[in-house]
């Protein structure tokens, strides 16, 4: 796959909601994925069952998804940036809206590292 036709898979299966789709589908096994952390700080988890494992984390915090967006995706070289946002309540903190810009890493026809923004 080029790195277009990586932008443009990830791209329909985030509309959809089915990032652990796009993680079997297109990510390395070894691939990294960093956010902030309630700290303020950075945390990186590494291969796709940490990466799942973090999701599955958020997830539990979630009380109700109200709605969600993607936006198309850029690509540069091999770099895709994508805009995320979602209306959500997360439980113990109340309704907020979730803006972040996602960044991904393109190696050898998989992501090898995706990187979140708020």
């Amino acid at each position: 796959m080029t790195n277009q036709e990586i932008a443009s898979r990830l791209y329909e299966l985030c509309q959809q909601g089915q990032f652990e789709t796009a993680q079997k589908e297109l990510y390395a096994s070894n691939a990294t994925s960093t956010e902030s952390n309630m700290q303020g700080g950075r945390e990186t988890a590494t291969g796709i069952e940490a990466i799942k494992a973090k999701g599955d984390k958020f997830q539990s915090m979630v009380e109700e998804m109200h709605s969600g967006y993607t936006n198309e995706p850029k690509v540069m070289g091999n770099y895709i940036f994508m805009e995320m946002g979602m209306d959500v309540t997360m439980k113990g903190m109340g309704r907020m809206n979730m803006v972040e810009m996602c960044s991904y890493e393109v190696k050898d026809g998989k992501i090898i590292s995706e990187e979140f923004y708020y």
